[in-house]
């Protein structure tokens, strides 16, 4: 048996989330990026994290501490909270979810309301607010 995806899905990784990693297909919807997202910080995938991030609000000067960072943590689980809009025929679609992580033996969480908009055809993440 295969090992689960870690974005909670229930597939497994190679039935998921890395495909769309390694390139091989594209996220259909926005809540498929933001799946893959947090699979690639699970595994501290920079270089996806940041190609899948929009060219307008990419943080390339905070790669190498995002970097740092993922590594650093112990990533325990994604919930996807809601969902709006971001359906394959749309071109912006929010992700409202909560993404659980061990740091310094602490639990902690980001909760995030993401936009993600279609860029040169393919879903990006755009920005994110606490809500």
């Amino acid at each position: 048996m295969q090992d689960q995806c870690p974005c909670g899905s229930g597939l497994s990784y190679p039935s998921c989330c890395q495909p769309i990693i390694s390139g091989k297909r594209v996220a259909e919807t926005a809540q498929q990026l933001m799946r893959s997202r947090y699979t690639a910080f699970t595994k501290a995938n920079v270089d996806y994290l940041m190609i899948s991030h929009s060219a307008k609000t990419r943080p390339i000067k905070e790669r190498k501490s995002i970097e740092e960072w993922a590594k650093s943590v112990s990533w325990m689980g994604l919930t996807i909270l809601h969902t709006q809009a971001g359906e394959a025929g749309d071109n912006v679609g929010y992700v409202e979810f909560k993404a659980l992580y061990l740091e310094n033996g602490r639990l902690q969480q980001i909760h995030e309301k993401s936009l993600f908009e279609r860029e040169n055809g393919k879903w990006v993440y755009a920005s994110g607010e606490m809500p």
